[in-house]
């Protein structure tokens, strides 16, 4: 009897030990998923992982690189930031929404994406529909887009920084494009996306969404007959191994924002979120002059190697992606109208 009270004492000793170790891993993990770390308030560490899906040494990288400088020297250490390029945590969308259930994630992302949640939000990707960035930056700054920023926190999304330029889409070809009516018939690559189907869709063409890591071959093969993107991303992918013509149609104008989960930011200490927006603001404008510098080197680049570039007459263009702009049910009535208004009381 003595002997079983013992060997039970001594198994309700192990429990308690087993019990206070799972407490323990718990607390680890907790902390480890918030991001924060500390024997007290005063020495925290407030941990925030970027995610985005360029690869290293892209300017959304360098951009990246210097926001982790930035906001960990402003911050006194206080704040550390870990970069995760090339899509490491996931696609956007499955970042996207891990930053909605509270995670410690800011990620890159794009307004088209965006109208998922609220769909005005996506004509910021519409075709032609401003002369230059300023005009679509001076946007993210109006009252109407605020409301759109309301809107998204209702689903749990806060932008971090709206002042990413991630460049101006042009047109890469196999064989030459002047005009809208050279797209007829063209199988043109797009990315899985309805505002840029429905684009070349009113240009004439046939778009064919598929991942960008698939274009290569897919031209060698003659699935299609070109694809769109900013000119970095255009000599990134190869195009112009296989494409030998360039149309600088500059279709579109894209704007990145970061975004983060709204129930992350309100754990935030003020300061340090404050040091987060301006910081990744600085980051954003160091990354858009190294962007600018990238697309005149390739640019540049593409003149060396022999590709021929055609600077178009982009009127019919834009009369024929007019369409684009009913296409979308879901968009407030008068939206382009709003929108074009506020340009013009700048």
């Amino acid at each position: 009897m003595e002997n079983n009270r013992y060997v039970l004492l001594s198994l309700l000793l192990i429990l308690v030990g087993m019990l206070a170790a799972c407490n323990s891993d718990r607390s680890s993990l907790v902390t480890s998923v918030l991001g924060t770390s500390s024997e007290n308030a005063g020495d925290e560490v407030i941990t925030v992982n970027i995610a985005y899906g360029n690869e290293p040494d892209e300017f959304i990288d360098q951009a990246a690189n210097k926001w982790k400088e930035l906001a960990e020297e402003r911050s006194d250490g206080r704040l550390q930031l870990n970069l995760y390029p090339s899509s490491q945590l996931g696609s956007e969308k499955d970042v996207t929404e891990q930053a909605v259930l509270g995670s410690n994630v800011i990620v890159l992302s794009g307004y088209d994406y965006l109208m998922d949640y609220v769909p005005d939000i996506g004509i910021l990707t519409a075709p032609y529909l401003t002369d230059n960035f300023d005009d679509l930056l001076y946007l993210t700054s109006t009252e109407w887009f605020k409301d759109l920023e309301d809107q998204l926190a209702e689903y749990g999304i806060s932008i971090v920084t709206k002042n990413t330029i991630y460049g101006e889409r042009h047109l890469m070809t196999t064989e030459e494009v002047l005009t809208p009516d050279d797209l007829a018939g063209k199988k043109i690559r797009v990315p899985n996306n309805n505002m840029y189907i429905e684009t070349f869709e009113a240009l004439g063409a046939s778009p064919t969404p598929m991942p960008l890591s698939d274009l290569y071959t897919s031209l060698q093969q003659g699935l299609v007959d070109g694809a769109e993107n900013p000119l970095p991303v255009l000599e990134g992918s190869k195009t112009h191994e296989v494409a030998n013509y360039l149309a600088q149609t500059g279709h579109t104008k894209i704007i990145s924002p970061w975004l983060a989960g709204t129930q992350f930011l309100e754990t935030l200490p003020e300061d340090i979120k404050e040091i987060l927006v301006e910081t990744g603001e600085e980051a954003a404008t160091y990354g858009n002059q190294i962007a600018e510098e990238q697309s005149q080197e390739v640019l540049d680049q593409f003149k060396e190697q022999g590709i021929t570039i055609n600077e178009i007459d982009k009127t019919a263009f834009k009369e024929k992606t007019q369409s684009v702009y009913q296409s979308f049910e879901s968009w407030t009535p008068g939206l382009y109208e709003k929108v074009q208004e506020l340009i013009e009381e700048r």
